[in-house]
């Protein structure tokens, strides 16, 4: 998070989970399923900028391919994509910049 400030960007973590209240109650926390771990936008674009973390190895959950499809098809300039570490984050960040700024061009 701290190398994607660092690069243009304001980042939240997306807290996604179910809890119980003291009196007993479920309360779902964050957005839908599938939603990324990091969510914020691009300074220079004010494109969404969304990012799913993983390990190296972690593979994707049927809900998060839904979004990732979703995302794609419905807010196609936004900068979406799956990091499994820093350099994948800020690549994610410069080809959002790089789609917008062919976007305008057109």
């Amino acid at each position: 998070m701290l190398a994607v400030s660092k690069h243009g960007c304001t980042i939240i973590r997306t807290n996604v989970g179910t809890l119980k209240t003291k009196d007993g109650r479920i309360f779902n926390a964050g957005p839908p399923k599938g939603w990324p771990d990091l969510t914020g936008t691009i300074h220079k674009t004010g494109q969404i900028l969304l990012i799913e973390v993983k390990t190296k190895t972690g593979k994707l959950r049927p809900e998060q391919k839904r979004f990732a499809e979703f995302i794609k098809k419905y807010v196609p300039n936004a900068a979406y994509g799956v990091a499994r570490s820093v350099e994948d984050a800020l690549d994610i960040i410069d080809r959002g910049i790089e789609h917008d700024r062919k976007m305008e061009r057109h």
